[in-house]
């Protein structure tokens, strides 16, 4: 069980998606669970939306009850990859307690590093599928039709937080709410480093080696 952490607009959901076509493992996106709740008009939905309409982030008891539903509706045994979760160290300490409610273990945690101006970039020009959620990039990873989802020819859509005058300000949360999280996961020996400024399928190539020097997965080559 892996956890991407990284600032927004690192690749974290690009490279969990690449993540999970080689390993076969589930890809739980909080932001996602957190959309297709709202979407659904789920009683968890209704209320994040409340939250999401303001601009505020949602509160912690919210996305763990998602993230727990998820999982409680997943066959996990084999595995699978958190991002957007946790964001800080109390969502954190509910994670263990959930694993550990299933048996499970985290087995490594992932710091996707990359410069300020790539992630400003990368974030400007994202686009997301509006059915399957997938990610797209206009530059770094364009669909084959402007517009169009390669997977499910769902709409290509720009998210209103991505737009380049939001952009900043997601970056000052992510320092002082979720950096801290850094410094809990190296403290238990479970964060590698990978430095994330380059193309996606470079970067996804770094964490499968990673994950494999740490003896997290074996590597089918």
């Amino acid at each position: 069980n892996i956890v991407l952490l990284g600032m927004p607009g690192v690749g974290k959901g690009t490279y969990a998606g690449l993540l999970r076509e080689s390993l076969g493992l589930l890809h739980f996106s909080t932001g996602n669970l957190l959309r297709n709740a709202v979407k659904q008009d789920s009683a968890l939905g209704r209320q994040a939306h409340e939250f999401m309409e303001k601009g505020s982030l949602v509160p912690d008891e919210i996305v763990t009850a998602l993230l727990e539903e998820a999982l409680s509706k997943s066959q996990i045994e084999k595995g699978f990859i958190l991002d957007g979760y946790p964001r800080n160290i109390k969502q954190a300490k509910e994670l263990e307690q959930l694993l550990s409610s299933h048996r499970l273990t985290l087995d490594s945690v992932i710091y996707l590093g990359a410069d300020e101006n790539v992630i400003v970039e990368r974030l400007s020009g994202r686009r997301i599928c509006s059915r399957c959620q997938r990610n797209f990039h206009i530059k770094n990873m364009p669909p084959k039709k402007d517009g169009i989802c390669d997977y499910c020819g769902g709409r290509l859509y720009e998210r209103p937080d991505d737009k380049k005058e939001t952009v900043h300000r997601r970056l000052n949360v992510y320092r002082t709410q979720t950096r801290t999280l850094i410094d809990y996961y190296e403290n238990r020996g479970l964060l590698q480093r990978v430095a994330a400024n380059e193309e996606a399928r470079v970067v996804v190539k770094k964490i499968l080696m990673v994950l494999e020097e740490n003896g997290t997965y074996k590597i089918q080559r």
